[in-house]
């Protein structure tokens, strides 16, 4: 199984979804490719996952004691990536807290072979864990394939209003980077 992680904080009319495809088109074959619900990055992966032939697993916030529901802007596209997914997995935490998204992603990275990470090479700065699963994945001597192909362009960090990963309440919505190539 291949894990996808990387920047949430896409420009919008960023357009990814060809390279991704070709670039999992290139992965072993067979392997499904798994990656944690939600708006942006992870609808453009879900979609290219498709469109590439392969098998989608979604890991999605399962209900827990004090944890909150996915957030709004993340609610559609979990909804859509749900109707892609072959297989759904469940893990109790809480997408409202950064620290335990991240730690949703590093079991997301356990479970796998292979991860490909959609990443400039910046390193982590707090409100992104990139830089931080990347070498969590190394470090356990997972195969990483880093991502950044020229069409790739982050929000600047003046325009974001919280963190990269899941966000308060009170933040927008994120754009949806394009899907078609």
């Amino acid at each position: 199984m291949i894990a996808v992680v990387g920047h949430r904080d896409l420009a919008a009319g960023t357009s990814l979804a060809a390279d991704l495809r070709d670039l999992l088109e290139r992965r072993a074959t067979g392997a499904s490719v798994l990656v944690r619900a939600g708006a942006g990055l992870p609808l453009v992966v879900g979609r290219a996952v498709r469109e590439a032939g392969r098998e989608l697993v979604v890991l999605l916030p399962a209900p827990a004691p004090g944890a909150a529901a996915l957030p709004a802007y993340d609610r559609a596209a979990a909804g859509e990536l749900l109707v892609l997914a072959e297989h759904v997995r469940l893990l109790p935490y809480d997408p409202a807290d950064r620290d335990a998204s991240v730690s949703a992603d590093e079991r997301l990275i356990r479970s796998c072979r292979q991860v490909v990470a959609l990443w400039d090479g910046s390193p982590s700065d707090g409100r992104d864990a990139t830089a931080h699963l990347v070498a969590f994945a190394r470090a356990r001597g997972i195969p990483v394939t880093v991502f950044w192909p020229p069409s790739a362009v982050r929000r600047p960090a003046a325009l974001l209003s919280g963190t990269n990963g899941p966000r308060s309440k009170a933040c927008p919505a994120p754009p949806v980077p394009s899907c078609r190539g």
